[in-house]
């Protein structure tokens, strides 16, 4: 599967470790070099320098024949615009959004992009221990 993840933050590094560790085709796209330093001397795939909300930046990336694109950068707006980018420009099935907001969330969610928002995760835990 050929993936392509924007954002080498904790959650992007992670991520794309694990996806090439079980084979995939994984390409990281950040803007900051000194985050793509983040990914594991081990990792194999590639990495793009640039904004994933520049077009030109996601066709380096591959995402026109990416499986999978998904957005974990810091900033919902940056995500957001990213991940409609590359479904309704360059045609990815599945497109995967990291947003913070939850009513940003559920807006984006109905408009076809697959969300989820670590508030809401994080907050359905919490309160799920506290019920224990």
């Amino acid at each position: 599967m050929q993936v392509v993840i924007m954002g080498s933050g904790r959650v992007g590094s992670r991520l794309a470790s694990i996806m090439d560790a079980e084979g995939h085709q994984v390409t990281v796209v950040d803007k900051a070099p000194e985050s793509l330093s983040r990914l594991p001397s081990s990792f194999s795939g590639r990495t793009v320098l640039g904004d994933a909300t520049d077009e030109s930046i996601q066709e380096q990336a591959g995402v026109r024949d990416a499986d999978v694109f998904v957005a974990v950068t810091q900033g919902d707006n940056r995500n957001i615009m990213a991940s409609q980018m590359a479904k309704e420009v360059f045609g990815v099935d599945k497109v995967i959004c990291r947003i913070y907001d939850p009513i940003r969330q559920e807006i984006f969610e109905d408009l076809g992009l697959l969300t989820f928002s670590p508030t809401t995760l994080l907050t359905r835990l919490i309160h799920d221990r506290i019920e224990e």
